[in-house]
């Protein structure tokens, strides 16, 4: 079906009554979007396939569209007009004319009000009505049919802007890569139910600027705040019709526009000051963007923006149908990042919120959809080239989720160097071996030192592998060793969605109980998986809530929870609190450590000019790991030796870094673990023991010593030097700062 729109249709006439009289210039194709000059409003707007673009202007409450003006010049594909009398605060959306005709992929319908894709604010929300869609809902052509209802009152508007903003003396805190440990959590539920946050903030970019906010993310030593979702959203239909929301935000709409649930202002410059306040406190802000699909769905669903723009082209297709979309999101549509201008779109983006925003790096929801070309994945794509070459983007945070629902989908280790990835093998192996799972030790040396085998390569550096043990979408800490199964009730599907693999366990009893030996075994296990995350190779990444045992109450998909299971509690008992310090210490050493953060991965290879290994990994009888060992499936117990006078750079020179004996033991019982020796020491100072959390300091064990480690532990040790032997200087003062900091956390508020 194809139908062809007249300019004078009824539903697209370019007079509407109590009009104003604009008067319209031919402006500029660039940039896209509206653009106040401080004189008037440059619109620009990209459509290949158009005939025809309409401005609507709506009125101040934004509830009455008072004009339709027809942009008066295309460019290179772009339709553009200027309004000298426009000024910031005008509200605006798009009809766009054109060919409707699904089995060419084109669905142009100028009955539907559109978003400006480059809209920097957009008011409202989506109201939920069949008018939305373009063609008629329950029509025997289904999508083929064509809808001539008006949209304009079920969909938001934008908004111009004014982008002045005065930042005064903020700097990036330009953290590196190699002390930067990211806290991923979700701007409404950090603050919904924090006591010290003002009703009128809770949930908003206000709400994270409370001081008390700010001064406990400090306190706990994290360094880079990793926001879900903020871009523009919709929710869906289906979880509107249940009284649920998009809570984690994985549906955008609008990728330069805030989303307005999160203003407690109808101004957004509150994002800019809330950067400017993390800053200040010396935090970087790392948003998690969404470019690999948007809101629009499928050949089913509505008209907002894109598919009523430009179908053919902001939308991969099937090349033999282009009525239908490939779907390798999982969501229905995916971007074909592909097409320059969608390209453009994306990396306009970017920039926007890296410079005018100054964010400091974007993690990328389903990043290999974004890399992918015609033929599939490729290292060498367009989009990731263009990322390594534009000057602002190259030189924040980039981080890919490296995985989609397509065909060769799984690409972890194969971005290309200045790009780091979720790591989900370390997230699953460090889970099976704490549960106890048999034949894991092999595995998690290698997870142990940054996934070497994945990584290393091309100059990659082992920051290049962020380390998770939760994240938004799973299980949180507590309930990972609370459930051994999933209870997602709450999301209205029978407890058929989410995750059935999640490596959990319950030690006894499903959920919360009064039995005081499983709730210390659990604890002690959270305590295990941090002290482990901690001070494994690689880049951390804390779920917020997690260093507080925080609960979902087994709920390991609460995308659709924006209520109590979705938020963080801040009713923190005691030995929650008590976990949260020991977190706070844990970083504060890792962070005094740089054997833990050294730019080199762990190979366990005997380097013959230094006379020593990087790695060594000994049983419990205080020998090595022959080959035997790593095959013995019921091995459990283990010690990771580093060397802190092995290479620590690329130049060819011993390290002058405090040698450290890790301990880890999932069996559930008692392991006797004999301390080996280590040249240049006199004995082992032990630091911590995760079975006894509050003895956090030096205490000392002579080599030989048989200790006994408890049953699902973690233990440190660090070598005490010899002072009376010969080129010990440095491993002495190394030693003395570590001691010092371990002394100074001690001292250190956590301001929970």
């Amino acid at each position: 079906m194809t139908i062809h729109i007249s300019p004078n249709n009824k539903a697209t006439h370019s007079t509407v009554a109590g009009k104003r009289n604009w008067r319209v210039r031919e402006g500029r194709p660039y940039p896209l979007g509206a653009t106040w000059d401080g004189l008037g409003v440059n619109f620009a707007i990209f459509s290949a396939h158009a005939t025809k673009v309409e401005l609507c202007v709506f009125s101040p409450d934004g509830k009455t569209e008072i004009e339709r003006i027809e942009l008066p010049e295309y460019t290179d594909e772009i339709y553009h007009g200027y309004l000298p009398e426009a000024r910031p605060g005008l509200i605006y959306g798009y009809r766009v004319h054109g060919p409707y005709e699904p089995d060419a992929g084109h669905r142009f319908n100028p009955n539907k009000l559109l978003i400006d894709p480059y809209a920097k604010q957009i008011r409202g929300e989506v109201k939920w009505d069949h008018a939305l869609f373009g063609y008629t809902i329950g029509h025997a052509d289904e999508d083929l049919s064509y809808d001539e209802r008006d949209s304009a009152e079920f969909m938001p508007r934008c908004v111009v802007v004014d982008p002045a903003f005065t930042w005064g003396d903020e700097r990036r805190p330009n953290v590196p890569w190699d002390r930067t440990i990211f806290y991923e959590t979700h701007v409404k539920g950090f603050t919904q139910r924090h006591p010290a946050v003002n009703d009128f903030d809770r949930g908003k970019f206000s709400g994270l600027m409370s001081r008390e906010v700010v001064d406990y993310i400090r306190s706990l030593g994290v360094t880079s705040v990793e926001f879900l979702p903020i871009h523009a959203l919709v929710d869906d239909s289906y979880l509107v019709d249940q009284g649920l929301r998009n809570y984690w935000g994985y549906n955008s709409i609008g990728f330069f526009a805030p989303d307005p649930r999160y203003l407690a202002t109808p101004v957004v410059n509150e994002f800019k000051e809330l950067v400017s306040t993390f800053h200040h406190a010396g935090l970087e802000v790392i948003l998690d963007v969404v470019y690999n699909h948007t809101a629009e769905g499928n050949e089913k669903g509505p008209h907002l923006s894109f598919k009523g723009i430009d179908n053919a082209t902001y939308y991969r297709l099937l090349p033999d149908q282009p009525r239908y979309y490939i779907n390798d999101t999982g969501t229905g549509n995916t971007v074909n990042t592909s097409h320059p201008r969608v390209m453009q779109l994306v990396t306009d983006s970017l920039r926007y919120w890296a410079g005018e925003m100054r964010v400091d790096g974007f993690r990328f929801d389903l990043a290999t959809i974004l890399a992918r070309e015609p033929t599939g994945f490729s290292e060498e794509s367009s989009f990731l080239h263009a990322c390594m070459q534009d000057p602002l983007l190259s030189q924040v945070k980039l981080v890919a989720e490296p995985w989609d629902c397509g065909p060769g989908g799984y690409q972890v280790g194969r971005f290309p160097p200045g790009w780091a990835e979720w790591n989900d093998g370390y997230r699953d192996t460090v889970r099976g071996y704490w549960r106890g799972d048999e034949g894991f030790i092999p595995k998690l040396a290698g997870k142990l030192s940054a996934s070497a085998d994945l990584f290393d390569k091309r100059g990659r550096k082992p920051w290049a592998s962020v380390n998770f043990i939760t994240a938004h979408d799973g299980f949180t800490l507590n309930d990972l060793v609370s459930y051994s199964e999933k209870h997602n009730e709450a999301n209205g599907e029978n407890n058929q969605d989410g995750h059935d693999h999640n490596i959990s366990y319950n030690y006894g009893e499903e959920g919360p109980t009064e039995n005081e030996e499983v709730n210390e075994t659990r604890m002690r296990q959270m305590r295990n998986f941090f002290a482990t995350l901690l001070f494994s190779r690689g880049t951390p990444m804390i779920l917020a809530g997690d260093e507080f045992a925080r609960t979902q109450g087994g709920n390991n998909n609460g995308y659709a929870q924006d209520n109590e299971i979705g938020w963080v509690d801040w009713n923190v008992p005691g030995a929650s609190r008590d976990l949260a310090r020991f977190v706070q210490r844990l970083i504060k050493l890792r962070q005094s450590l740089p054997l833990l953060r050294r730019g080199t991965f762990l190979h366990g290879t005997y380097d013959e000019e230094l006379g020593v290994k990087d790695v060594a990994w000994i049983k419990p009888t205080g020998e090595e790991f022959n080959d035997e060992d790593w095959s013995d499936a019921g091995a459990k117990c283990f010690g990771v030796l580093l060397d802190g006078r092995a290479q620590s750079t690329g130049i060819r020179r011993p390290g002058n870094d405090a040698t450290m004996l890790l301990v880890m033991n999932s069996h559930d019982d008692v392991v006797n673990f004999k301390l080996p020796e280590a040249p240049g020491g006199l004995r082992w100072q032990r630091v911590f023991d995760t079975n006894a959390p509050e003895e956090f300091e030096f205490d000392p064990y002579d080599f030989g010593h048989d200790y006994m480690v408890t049953a699902r532990s973690f233990l440190m040790f660090l070598l005490e030097p010899d002072r009376h032997e010969e080129g010990q200087e440095e491993a002495i003062r190394s030693f003395a700062y570590i001691r010092q900091a371990l002394a100074q956390a001690a001292g250190d508020p956590l301001r929970l």
